[in-house]
C-alpha cells in the first residue's frame, strides 16, 4: 500500500507545475456522472484562477484510505482531501485537516439544513463539507422481472422469493448466469454495508447510544438473513461491488440494492439494457442511507495554497455546482433549496431516491458506526474476518456476534 501511495505521489509531482499546482485526489474521477461534475469544476476554477492548475488523480476505492492515510503521514498529502464521510474521522483526530469555520463565516456560506454536515464536525470545529446524503434504493430489471412474473419486492420475505424466483440457467450448463441478486463480498468496508442492510431491517443496529451491540438479538437476526443468502446459493461469494453493478449492467441481474450513485450508473449500460433499468423503494425498512464523501484541506499547506483550496472548496458548494451536482449525479445534493423540479419530470426515479434519502435522514441511519468512528477501519476488518468464516466457514451468527462484540468492546476499549 506504500508502494501504491508513493506511485500516486510521484504522479502528483511528475506533472509541470503551473504558477501553482493544486494536487487531488480521488476515487471519482472518470466516473461517468461524478466525475464529469468535477471536470466542471476543476475547468472554472482553472479559468477563474489563471495560472493555477489542478493535478487531479485517480486511487481505486478499495485502497483509498490506506493510500491516503499513508500520504498524510509520509508528509505528502494531496492539497484538496476527497474522503469518504466514514473515513475522516481519523485524519482530523490527527490534526491533520484544517478547521473550515473561519473561511466558512468569511463567504457567508449558509450550512443550515445542508444534508449530512453535522457529521464534518471534529472537537468543535468544521473540518469537511458534506458533498452527499444518500438513501439507498432498488435497482432492478424491469424485463427480467416481467419475464418472470414476479412483483418488485417490498420486504425482506417477497425479496427472497424474488431472488429466488429469478436466478436461472439460460444455458443448461449447471451455472446461473443470470441472478436473482448478487451481494458484494470483497472489501472490508463494503461487506459489512451490504450486511447492514439486513441488521436495520431486522430492528438492529451496530451501536446502541455509542456502544456496541453486534450481540443483540436483531444484529444476530439481521446477520442470520445475510448469511442464508449465501447458503442459499442466491449470490456468489467472489464478487465485488463493481462486479455487481456491471451484471446489472449486462441485463444479467434482475436487482440489487445499492446507494442513490447507482441511477448515474445506467447509463454505462447499452441501449438495449438501461431502457429496462429501473428504481424503487428498498425493500428494507429502514433503508440504508447516510453521509458519504466529504471535502476538505491538509492543515500543514502554505496559507496561499489553503485560500485557493478553499475557493474550490466554495466552488463545489456555490448553488450552481450543488444543482450541477444533482444532474450529472442523478442524485440529491446536500444543499437545500435547489430546484428539481425539472430532473423529476425527466426521470421518475429521482423523486425514489429524494424520498429514500429522506427516509434514512428521518429514521437517523448512517453506515458509520456511531461511536467508533476513530475505530471504524478496525472494526470493518473485525467484521470482514468474523463474516468470511460465516460465510466459507459456516460459523453460525450467534458465535459471529459473540465474536464481534468481544472483538470490537475490546479495541473501543
Amino acid at each position: 500500500m506504500a508502494a501504491g501511495a508513493l506511485a500516486v505521489s510521484t504522479a502528483l509531482t511528475a506533472v509541470p507545475a503551473a504558477a501553482e499546482t493544486l494536487t487531488f485526489v480521488s476515487w471519482m474521477k472518470d466516473e461517468p456522472g461524478y466525475g464529469d461534475w468535477w471536470n466542471e469544476i476543476i475547468a472554472e476554477f482553472e479559468e477563474t484562477h489563471p495560472g493555477v492548475e489542478i493535478n487531479m488523480s485517480r486511487v481505486a476505492r478499495d485502497e483509498y484510505a490506506d493510500t491516503m492515510f499513508t500520504m498524510f503521514a509520509g508528509g505528502n498529502p494531496p492539497d484538496i482531501v476527497h474522503l469518504a464521510a466514514f473515513e475522516f474521522q481519523p485524519f482530523a483526530n490527527e490534526g491533520w485537516l484544517e478547521p473550515l469555520d473561519s473561511y466558512i463565516a468569511e463567504a457567508g456560506l449558509d450550512l443550515t439544513g445542508w444534508a449530512g454536515q453535522p457529521t464534518c464536525e471534529w472537537d468543535g470545529d468544521t473540518v469537511c463539507i458534506m458533498l452527499l446524503y444518500t438513501g439507498f434504493v432498488l435497482a432492478y430489471n424491469e424485463e427480467l422481472f416481467e419475464e418472470a412474473g414476479v412483483e418488485i419486492p417490498t420486504d425482506w420475505e417477497s425479496y427472497v422469493a424474488a431472488a429466488t424466483a429469478l436466478k436461472k440457467d439460460t444455458d443448461g450448463d449447471g451455472i446461473n448466469d443470470q441472478l436473482g441478486i448478487a451481494l458484494p463480498f470483497q472489501g472490508d468496508a463494503t461487506v459489512m454495508q451490504e450486511a447492514l442492510n439486513y441488521v436495520l431491517d431486522a430492528g438492529g443496529r451496530w451501536t446502541v447510544d455509542g456502544e456496541p451491540a453486534f450481540d443483540s438479538p436483531e444484529v444476530i437476526e439481521g446477520l442470520r438473513r445475510w448469511k442464508s443468502l449465501f447458503d442459499d446459493g442466491l449470490t456468489p461469494k467472489e464478487l465485488s461491488s463493481a462486479d455487481v453493478r456491471q451484471l446489472l449492467l449486462e441485463g444479467r441481474l434482475a436487482m440489487t440494492v445499492d446507494g442513490g450513485w447507482i441511477n448515474n450508473t445506467f447509463r454505462s449500460a447499452s441501449p438495449e439494457v438501461q431502457q429496462h433499468l429501473k428504481i424503487a423503494k428498498s425493500p428494507f425498512s429502514p433503508p440504508l442511507g447516510g453521509t458519504s464523501n466529504v471535502l476538505g484541506m491538509p492543515s500543514d499547506i502554505s496559507d496561499e495554497k489553503k485560500q485557493l483550496v478553499w475557493d474550490f472548496i466554495a466552488l463545489t458548494a456555490s448553488q450552481k455546482y450543488q444543482q450541477r451536482f444533482a444532474e450529472w449525479g442523478k442524485a440529491p445534493a446536500p444543499r437545500p433549496g435547489l430546484d428539481y423540479s425539472q430532473l423529476m419530470a425527466d426521470n421518475p426515479s429521482f423523486e425514489v431516491l429524494a424520498a429514500a434519502a429522506a427516509d434514512a435522514a428521518a429514521a437517523n441511519v448512517d453506515r458509520l458506526p456511531k461511536g467508533l468512528e476513530l475505530e471504524n477501519n478496525e472494526v470493518v476488518k473485525i467484521f470482514f474476518n468474523i463474516a468470511q468464516q460465516m460465510i466459507i466457514q459456516d460459523l453460525s451468527p450467534e458465535e459471529a456476534a459473540k465474536m464481534l462484540q468481544e472483538q470490537v468492546t475490546r479495541i473501543a476499549g
